[in-house]
């Protein structure tokens, strides 16, 4: 095995850093050329406007390829720009969706020579180890395993998962990440990202992540403790740490392995129903961020499967139970105290459907650029909440182009101003329930998220973390809004505002016109965070935006 020196100017040598700064160059000088200049040019403005999509199509496409072929960091950081469905148009989201399973494996030798360095001889450690990876990700891989039999007669042990980390990973990350900062600091010339993000410093939380995952050590700690968050569970497994065979860059964990989450032809023929799945996953998620602080950050179909309970103790004629079943610890969620208690605020606010008070846990966590108008944002979040209130996934996943025109012209004061930011600490939050709200609606694309948002915001009013509230003065504030029929709420607000009009009955034409305007309106998808950030952290990139 080649030192770390060696591995150092090998690593120099490639040239990744200039693949990466030429790469991310060209994107910018592409950038600047079509859509800052060429786009204000009224010959071409329109041609400019409608190639964009087939243009960031290509380059998409010249990414995915470069982070294959450079592999650790590039494969991690188009792994998270797929996940932003909230900021990336679907060209680009959809080209980077393979690298979620596009990684290319190590040759066993290589992961072998870091398996001797860390452990030495594996031969008394392991039964047996298999040489095909069971799963290959950027900074590491996953090796089936089995320990020495405690049993005489036995040739094989209990069954693991060993986890190892690609060769030179740690000196690919420093030399990549170095080359990024160049980039992040580019950006900052833009001021219309410098006044909404700053970029270095969600690169450098992007880096810190990266490092933490290359410690397997914390990942162990991460993983001891969700399972003393789900001990004697009956819905969550997680898997047991083997710390006597574990290192800095080895883990070894129980084999918990099942069906994938994203099967669902293997569930139904278990006997379980993805319905049930879609609402124990969101369950699980809520519980997670708003009352552990504490979240598996890394929701991807490869970290999540579903077991069934025993044929013995299942009733054919019942949904067959099952566990929920997590792996891959490396990457983690903490929220802090200050965005747990204004997502708190806000989960109540929107049960309450009170605009006001979401537009001030929201400007407390950063969302809004100083100055911004947070009476008319209020407004529009009044709006919005009016409209998308009750839907379910499939129907916010489907937006109206129409009636996003209808918002966007009530409300282009904003969109032109656009004084929104995404704070650093909500990153990886946003991240982890974009892709959560991918797999839910895989699963159940009808599900009805407000239930849970009902369900946990009821229980925060009559908890003491929301301390403001005594528990009957907050049930009798918020009991008309969940037993009031969506109608009836809507006609009493605006009775309360004094916006009530009496009009003569319309004809039978304009009535279906009407219905047909009305059904439009139900089908409203306005992005819950999106631009505007306008309602909920616990729906926070619950859909993307398609059509926009």
């Amino acid at each position: 095995m080649i030192s770390a020196e060696a591995a150092n100017k090998s690593i120099t040598k490639n040239g990744r850093s200039r693949r990466i700064l030429i790469f991310f160059g060209g994107v910018i000088g592409h950038f600047i050329w079509w859509d800052v200049l060429m786009g204000r040019v009224p010959l071409v403005r329109n041609w400019v406007r409608q190639s964009r999509p087939e243009r960031f199509r290509r380059w998409a496409r010249r990414f995915r390829v470069l982070a294959v072929d450079m592999g650790g960091v590039m494969i991690k950081l188009g792994q998270f720009f797929s996940s932003r469905v909230d900021v990336l148009p679907p060209e680009i989201t959809d080209e980077l969706q393979g690298l979620q399973d596009e990684v290319p494996p190590e040759a066993w030798p290589d992961i072998q020579a870091v398996l001797r360095a860390e452990l030495g001889t594996s031969n008394g450690r392991f039964a047996r180890i298999e040489e095909e990876p069971l799963a290959a990700a950027s900074l590491g891989q996953a090796h089936r395993a089995w320990l020495p039999p405690n049993e005489p007669g036995k040739t094989l042990g209990e069954s693991v998962v060993v986890k190892v980390q690609r060769p030179f990973i740690e000196q690919i990350v420093r030399t990549d990440m170095s080359a990024l900062k160049v980039v992040a600091r580019w950006t900052m010339y833009y001021p219309p990202i410098s006044r909404r993000a700053d970029v270095p410093a969600l690169m450098e939380e992007f880096g810190a992540t990266l490092w933490e995952e290359l410690d397997y050590v914390s990942e162990a700690d991460n993983a001891e403790r969700f399972a003393e968050m789900y001990a004697g569970s009956e819905e969550i497994i997680i898997p047991a740490v083997y710390r006597e065979h574990s290192t800095a860059r080895v883990i070894v964990l129980e084999d918990v392995e099942a069906i994938k989450i994203t099967d669902t032809e293997a569930m139904a023929a278990a006997g379980i129903d993805p319905k049930l799945v879609a609402e124990r996953l969101l369950e699980t998620y809520f519980l997670q961020i708003f009352k552990e602080g504490f979240f598996h950050a890394d929701p991807h179909p490869g970290n999540l499967f579903v077991r069934p309970y025993p044929e013995s103790i299942w009733d054919p004629s019942e949904p067959r139970q099952f566990w929920l079943v997590f792996i891959d610890f490396g990457m983690v969620g903490r929220v802090p105290d200050l965005m747990g208690d204004n997502l708190r605020k806000v989960l109540v606010s929107v049960t309450q459907r009170d605009a006001q008070q979401i537009t001030e846990a929201y400007n407390d966590m950063g969302f809004f650029l100083p100055n911004a108008d947070l009476d008319r944002i209020t407004e529009a979040q009044n709006k919005v909440l009016d409209r998308i209130w009750g839907r379910n996934l499939l129907e916010l996943a489907r937006p109206d182009p129409q009636e996003m025109q209808e918002l966007g012209f009530e409300f282009r004061d904003l969109l032109f101003e656009f004084p929104f930011q995404v704070p650093q600490d909500f990153i990886y939050l946003g991240r982890c329930l974009g892709m959560v709200s991918g797999l839910v609606s895989l699963l159940d694309p009808e599900i009805n998220p407000w239930y849970q948002i009902e369900k946990f915001g009821q229980e925060l009013i009559q908890s003491q973390d929301v301390r403001e509230f005594s528990v009957e003065a907050a049930w009798q504030l918020v009991r008309p809004y969940l037993s009031t029929p969506i109608r009836v709420q809507k006609l009493l607000a605006t009775v309360e505002k004094g916006r009530l009009q009496v009009q003569s009955v319309p004809d039978r034409e304009t009535l279906r016109r009407l219905d047909r305007i009305e059904k439009r309106l139900g089908q409203i998808a306005w992005s819950i965070f999106g631009a505007a950030g306008m309602i909920s952290a616990a729906l926070f990139y619950l859909f993307r935006r398609k059509g926009e």
